[in-house]
């Protein structure tokens, strides 16, 4: 475990019924093993996906919205570590059999020696990437 971090981000979507069961699923195989519920500031269950040092909640929207832009104020993306290359390239046939919208499929980029990725897209169009660094993987 980190002993400093991110300790959580929370992430609002449309279906709780359909993101909770994905990002379960999504983070299971990288340490993520918990999910617990809190009452948020107005009264909504918070479903915690917990994993190494950091969880992402999950609640529905209480807003209407015409969909998610990452070019807007906000989150541009979310990347998740991987403790190897196999484990980005593994979730990444993951997304596959899910259907899930794949950006761009697990190559190396230049931003980091080695470091090597895969990016798509979450239920309501949220990018997400998995992520190998080798020397900045979790433990």
């Amino acid at each position: 475990m980190r002993s400093s971090g991110v300790h959580h981000i929370d992430l609002v979507v449309s279906s709780i019924e359909r993101s909770l069961p994905f990002y379960a699923e999504l983070l299971g195989p990288l340490g993520y093993h918990g999910v617990d519920q809190v009452e948020g500031e107005r009264g909504e269950t918070i479903w915690y996906v917990w994993g190494p040092g950091t969880a992402i909640g999950l609640r529905t929207a209480q807003t209407k919205s015409e969909g998610y832009d990452r070019y807007r104020i906000g989150l541009h993306h979310l990347a998740f570590e991987a403790g190897s290359r196999a484990q980005v390239d593994e979730r990444a046939e993951w997304a596959r059999s899910q259907s899930v919208e794949i950006e761009s499929e697990p190559m190396e980029y230049s931003y980091l020696p080695g470091y090597y990725a895969v990016f798509f897209y979450d239920p309501d169009g949220l990018k997400l990437e998995i992520v190998h660094v080798p020397g900045l993987a979790a433990a």
